[in-house]
């Protein structure tokens, strides 16, 4: 990764975790946080205020792993995006595929969250991907250019906006794409952006891989042309092998 974009190590907890393991997985994270990225973790919800009390100050940030499209009000087991941010998060995940898939979340709403989100002045972390059947079906780049299109809404910028490619067949199957696969679409997503938002945002937005990246393929992907860090699930349970993906940067 020879350019100018700081690569983002951020960590999808999911729904995992309780306070006290948590807690010491994100102190052990700022405890041995090397130089030459940007570290985030997304834990639970309900774990965030405990977690951002221990990150507070390390350099290691916190963010939210959904929000709410709308800034408060009847939507019950829902959480508002400016909620997130008082309680010390700078950045939220939003259409990851278990979104979208287990929750039927639609570009459409993911656009309106993401929107939702910078209002809030929180960065969007904004996930697309395909699945094996579209990527058996030579959909990929098609399916990929639909999500961008759709999901990212006219006021997105480098500075606010991360998108993290996430192809659904690979996340917690072991499986990970090919670097020439990876390389073609992270080039896909560019271009998409480049000509909807012009060069400057191009050229600056950080655009992650999210399939199953771990210890043993970390260096490998990252030095793929066009990936500017990695979404990481599984492997960010365990704080040294966060760490060691996060050294795999420099």
């Amino acid at each position: 990764m020879t350019t100018n974009r700081t690569p983002l190590i951020a960590g999808n907890w999911k729904m995992n975790g309780a306070e006290t393991e948590s807690v010491a997985l994100a102190r052990a994270v700022a405890e041995g946080a090397p130089g030459g990225c940007e570290l985030l973790v997304c834990p639970p919800a309900v774990l965030i205020p405990p977690v951002a009390a221990v990150l507070k100050g390390s350099g290691v940030a916190v963010g939210g792993q959904d929000c709410h499209f709308a800034e408060g009000g009847a939507h019950t087991g829902d959480i508002a995006a400016a909620m997130l941010a008082d309680v010390g998060c700078s950045h939220v995940i939003l259409g990851h595929s278990e979104r979208r898939a287990d929750h039927g979340e639609s570009d459409e709403l993911v656009r309106s969250k993401t929107e939702a989100a910078h209002a809030a002045g929180l960065v969007a972390i904004v996930c697309v991907g395909e699945t094996l059947a579209e990527r058996d079906g030579g959909e990929t780049l098609a399916r990929i250019s639909s999500q961008i299109e759709g999901s990212l809404p006219a006021a997105a910028t480098a500075e606010n906006t991360v998108i993290a490619y996430e192809p659904v067949w690979a996340i917690g199957t072991g499986r990970t794409a090919s670097p020439a696969d990876v390389e073609e679409v992270h080039t896909h997503i560019r271009g998409d952006i480049e000509r909807r938002f012009g060069a400057g945002v191009a050229g600056g937005i950080r655009i992650l891989y999210g399939g199953s990246m771990k210890p043993s393929n970390a260096v490998e992907l990252l030095a793929i042309n066009g990936v500017d860090g990695g979404l990481i699930g599984g492997a960010s349970l365990k704080a040294e092998e966060f760490l060691t993906i996060a050294r795999s940067c420099s």
